[in-house]
């Protein structure tokens, strides 16, 4: 035994479901090491023996080599003593009492699975549930770690001879994939018309290629829920889907078979591309070609497109392979649901909630655990920037610069996701959606368990948003059980969110840029247009936005020719009756404003950017009442992004003499009342007004001296690339350091994070 060694290697992050364990046997086995590997709930354990020069070369292959769907967060090893021993073995997996493993999210069809299912050669061409070690689903089918078949929804599908060989060689792709199938075991692919009638295999996706192609409307079972499909080139089609779905002028995304399609409907960058085609497949948002595929009804007046790959097996047979009868070449794929509900996932549910939304459906049998939606993203700088995590993404953690307790954090009440967090990991939970549906509570309720099984996470802290009438906060309070509930400001935990991100450990403080359209202020005011001083204890608040009044609540959220009244009367400046949104608001609801606004009845004092922006929408006649969240800041940053304002331009007023300093735009909006009287094209208007927002931020950052801290950019308002764009390259030209949401939205589907760490601050 002279030279021999043997160790136990202990290695934590995510490694299982992504081909680790074979990797490991054909490392050991290459080098003649003898030994196993197993899963426990704390990751991988390596018992491995050899000689010292081989054990070192594992070493190196095991850090430097793992699967590309692998995340090797550390690697512990220990000498044990030597037993001797032939051969290596892939052993039991067993749960250990400390540590936890990583669940890995689901993965896009690899390239070598889409050659196997093109293959008429291959024993799983056309087959509909293709997967390897590589690929397939992951975090939707888990029910608990470690990662085995018997703990996920393959358990009812007996592996079948041939499987099996491939399950247990070592040599083979998908030697240890659980999802491993093949048509002879795997679940069964099934088409249900309306009427009822059913037809399996083949046939299944031959009835619903001619669904799409005669204008129908098909619900498709993908990974994580139901989708519903059209035609995108049929404008008959999309309308009806439209219609059914109650979406107002929301935008659909749509899927695409490959990339050479994509480039054809929108203007692909590289950066773009490689989000389009990496293993998370997210929504990527991009700049439209007009007339190419899509009809304008799939996203009236936007000048983006949010376009998917087909990611899984089901999605690229039902475009079609050689030889079927074409399918549509652009299919709208949006969320299976009604507008506000959470995704549909379970098979009963989906042929009872969409009943009368879907015309076909084209399903299977193997039960999705976890609903999950697509992950939304679009590109600003060269950089991605989060819009929606979820499918791709979720469960995969966060890294944290402070160890933290135990925590939950509920997020808030619109785009919500949760978030778990135990030392330096935060998990966030998938996107779950608004809470102001019953079934988004219940489905709250379910994704809080699961990432708590997942994690091993029993969390001792409860963290919820400030807003006392948030339905988030209220589910906070009920399931408390005894644990602290600590509430936090809402803007201050998007700022957390950035700095958490970006590795921030809260000993230097930031300044904080949060921007967006409603959150609750310690005052009673609803904040929206803050900058903020601020570490994880504490915020001072340095400026804000000037307050005006907020008529009806969120009622004036769907109405922008309000706010636009609203500024119009905080500035002192006429409602001149040839102004587009007095020319829209009746006779009647214009004294009922002057009245509220002249007593303050009904009216809540507002400083959000995000009504600032539906106010200029309005007035410069682009949006006078939208159908969803930001639509009208959308469409003007759509009509604004190619216009050049030159030097001309708007500009706030900055009172300094006050603490905290007051935003004023009463100048901007009297220069857009003037352009607007004067004719200036809406483009033009928004063009200047982004330029005016976006030296505002420039120039307060410069008035601030806060000792070399980083500007944080955070809120809703910052997802506008334009402004984002223009807000960076001003602060980056002062030579300050910028940062910016990567890894969570700036939205609210990222307050959850900065709660984690607020909320757990000393």
């Amino acid at each position: 035994m002279t030279g021999r060694r043997r160790l136990r290697i202990c290695v934590r992050g995510v490694v299982q479901g992504v081909g680790f364990r074979p990797f490991v046997y054909t490392c050991a086995a290459a080098l003649g090491l003898t030994g196993s590997v197993r899963n426990d709930s704390a990751g991988a354990v390596i018992e491995v023996e050899g000689d010292r020069g081989d054990l070192d070369e594992f070493l190196a292959r095991l850090t430097h080599r793992a699967p590309p769907l692998a995340v090797i967060e550390a690697i512990d090893t220990q000498d044990i003593p030597v037993i001797g021993g032939t051969g290596f073995t892939i052993a039991d997996t067993s749960r250990s009492d400390g540590g936890r493993t990583l669940a890995s999210p689901d993965v896009a069809m690899c390239a070598e699975c889409a050659a196997e299912q093109r293959d008429p050669g291959n024993r799983r061409y056309r087959h509909a549930f293709i997967n390897c070690t590589n690929c397939g689903p992951r975090f939707t089918i888990i029910a608990e770690l470690p990662y085995d078949r018997a703990t996920t929804t393959m358990a009812g599908f007996p592996m079948c001879a041939d499987c099996e060989r491939e399950y247990h060689d070592p040599t083979d792709r998908r030697f240890h994939a659980q999802p491993v199938c093949c048509p002879n075991c795997g679940p069964t692919l099934r088409y249900r018309a309306d009427d009822g009638t059913v037809t399996d295999g083949d046939a299944a996706l031959e009835e619903a290629r001619n669904l799409l192609r005669g204008g129908g409307i098909l619900a498709v079972k993908g990974i994580g829920g139901y989708h519903l499909a059209c035609d995108a080139a049929d404008e008959r089609a999309v309308a009806e889907l439209r219609r059914r779905k109650r979406r107002g002028d929301k935008p659909f995304a749509v899927m695409v078979r490959d990339l050479e399609t994509a480039h054809r409907i929108v203007d692909v960058d590289e950066a773009s591309e490689r989000l389009l085609a990496g293993p998370q497949r997210p929504i990527v948002l991009m700049p439209r070609r007009a007339g190419a595929g899509a009809a304008d009804a799939v996203a009236p007046h936007n000048p983006d497109l949010g376009v998917i790959l087909a990611y899984t097996p089901l999605h690229v047979l039902l475009f079609g392979l050689p030889g079927d009868a074409p399918a549509p070449q652009v299919l709208v794929m949006t969320s299976g649901n009604l507008g506000g509900e959470p995704i549909c996932f379970a098979d009963d549910d989906a042929l009872d909630r969409l009943s009368h939304l879907a015309d076909g459906w084209l399903t299977h049998d193997r039960a999705i655990l976890v609903p999950c939606d697509d992950s939304v993203v679009r590109v600003v700088n060269e950089v991605e920037l989060p819009i929606r995590r979820s499918r791709g993404y979720a469960p995969l953690p966060v890294a944290l610069p402070v160890p933290l307790p135990p925590t939950l954090a509920v997020g808030g009440d619109l785009k919500n996701t949760l978030a778990l967090a135990d030392q330096k990991y935060a998990w966030l939970s998938q996107h779950i959606g608004d809470m102001d549906d019953l079934a988004t509570l219940s489905a709250f309720d379910a994704a809080e368990r699961h990432l708590e099984e997942l994690t091993g996470v029993a969390p001792e802290i409860v963290v919820a948003d400030a807003h006392p009438g948030y339905r988030s906060t209220a589910w906070a309070q009920r399931n408390a059980d005894g644990r602290p509930v600590r509430s936090v400001q809402h803007h201050h935990a998007h700022i957390a969110a950035v700095m958490a991100e970006h590795g921030l450990d809260g000993s230097q403080r930031v300044l904080g840029f949060a921007f967006d359209g409603t959150g609750y202020g310690p005052d009673g005011a609803v904040w929206g247009g803050e900058v903020l001083l601020a570490d994880y204890k504490g915020f001072e608040r340095l400026a804000h936005l000037k307050y005006v009044p907020l008529p009806g609540g969120d009622a004036s959220v769907l109405r922008p020719y309000r706010m636009a009244l609203a500024h119009l009367w905080a500035a002192g400046l006429q409602w001149h009756d040839d102004l587009p949104p007095v020319q829209f608001c009746p006779d009647e609801e214009r004294r009922v404003l002057r009245r509220q606004f002249d007593t303050g009845f009904g009216c809540v004092p507002t400083s959000s950017m995000g009504r600032l922006f539906d106010a200029v929408s309005a007035l410069a006649g682009v949006r006078q009442s939208v159908a969803y969240e930001a639509q009208a800041a959308i469409e003007l940053e759509g009509m604004a992004r190619n216009c050049d304002c030159g030097t001309t331009g708007y500009a706030f007023g900055i009172d300094d003499t006050t603490t905290p300093v007051i935003i004023d735009p009463a100048p901007v909006l009297a220069a857009v009342l003037a352009d607007v009287r004067a004719g200036v094209p809406a483009a033009m208007i928004g063009a200047r007004f982004h330029r005016a927002v976006a030296n505002m931020v420039v120039d307060l950052a410069g008035l601030h001296d806060t000792d070399g801290a980083p500007i944080a950019l955070s809120g809703g308002v910052f997802q506008n690339a334009l402004l984002l764009r223009t807000v960076c390259a001003g602060l980056q030209a002062r030579g300050l350091q910028v940062i910016t949401h990567r890894h969570v939205p700036p939205n609210d589907g990222g307050i959850a994070l900065g709660q984690l760490l607020v909320g757990t601050a000393g």
